[in-house]
């Protein structure tokens, strides 16, 4: 073989193998290309996956569970409640006039008397006189609530003999603070609840109230007057009192539950399509957990009870119990 034709020989074995490096080096390109535009979808397809399981959580955790009461109307009564006790209207504390030992008992407890009969006797044993018995009388028709003295028991002008009490009507005096006087005047209605009838009310009337406030205690007597032919109500028993002040018809009530506040203003939240919206509202009555609006509440929208603490406005909701 001549010279040129090594070189020749040696020439084109070289551009063989150059181009087989560069297919070689072109292939590792569109394998190691392949494998990244593989990597980029998968990363998309496992972000858009994400994104929705996230989307998912997300309003899982927004949904939160409330309790919802419906604005209706309804009629609100603003009363004053305060305690007392039970005495009988007429009752008095019967003494003697004489000095000398009870020698006849002609009443005892529980027992009707009239104006004038005779509880007890007693015998004016002076020593040189002879007296006739002496009768100690009843001042007013009644019921012998106690006798104090027994037969034999010797007794003067400031002994206490027994106790007469009228109970066809009782009455209930109440120590009421000086800011409640100008809401209470005579005639208003009172309710009386006492433990002995703890599932009835008893109803009465303011009949006295007293136009001096007392320096110490800035407080006024009040009495109430409750009829008791029934004879159930006795002196002596606790009661708790509930003066009618004013009466409202007809206005829109919400619980207590669902009001809230901030500074000076109460608000609530209304749910509306799910979605909790803070509302402003104006309070007037309440009666026990029973509050008048005002202002700021249509009837028929749904307040938030229970879950309201959490709420912020705009936030969706779960209405679990209506």
């Amino acid at each position: 073989m001549g010279k040129s034709q090594i070189t020749n020989h040696k020439c084109q074995t070289n551009c063989n193998n150059q181009n087989s490096n560069d297919r070689n080096k072109k292939s590792v390109c569109n394998l190691v290309l392949g494998a990244w535009n593989l990597f980029v979808i998968w990363c998309l397809v496992l972000g858009i996956f994400l994104m929705g399981c996230g989307r998912k959580v997300s309003e899982e955790v927004e949904n939160i569970p409330v309790s919802v009461v419906k604005v209706e109307k309804d009629t609100l009564k603003e009363t004053l409640f305060y305690v007392g006790d039970i005495k009988a209207k007429d009752e008095a504390i019967i003494y003697p006039r004489v000095t000398g030992k009870i020698i006849e008992k002609r009443a005892g407890e529980g027992d009707s008397v009239k104006k004038g009969d005779a509880l007890v006797y007693i015998d004016r044993d002076e020593v040189g006189f002879q007296f006739q018995e002496a009768p100690v009388e009843s001042p007013i028709d009644g019921i012998v609530g106690r006798i104090y003295v027994d037969v034999g028991t010797r007794v003067l002008p400031q002994t206490p003999i027994g106790l007469v009490v009228n109970m066809d009507v009782v009455k209930v005096r109440v120590d009421v603070v000086e800011r409640d006087l100008p809401k209470i005047r005579k005639g208003q209605v009172a309710r009386v609840l006492v433990d002995a009838y703890s599932d009835e009310i008893f109803e009465g009337t303011v009949e006295r109230v007293s136009p001096v406030v007392d320096l110490i205690s800035r407080t006024a007597l009040v009495e109430i007057k409750i009829l008791n032919y029934d004879r159930r109500l006795k002196p002596g028993m606790f009661a708790r009192i509930k003066i009618l002040i004013r009466e409202k018809e007809d206005v829109l009530i919400i619980p207590k539950d669902a009001i809230l506040k901030e500074d000076s203003s109460n608000y609530v939240f209304v749910v509306k399509d799910n979605k909790a919206h803070r509302q402003k509202i104006e309070t007037g009555l309440h009666e026990n957990s029973k509050f008048e609006v005002i202002n700021g509440l249509k009837e028929g929208e749904f307040v938030v009870t229970m879950g309201n603490t959490r709420l912020k406005k705009g936030d969706m909701v779960e209405i679990i119990e209506r």
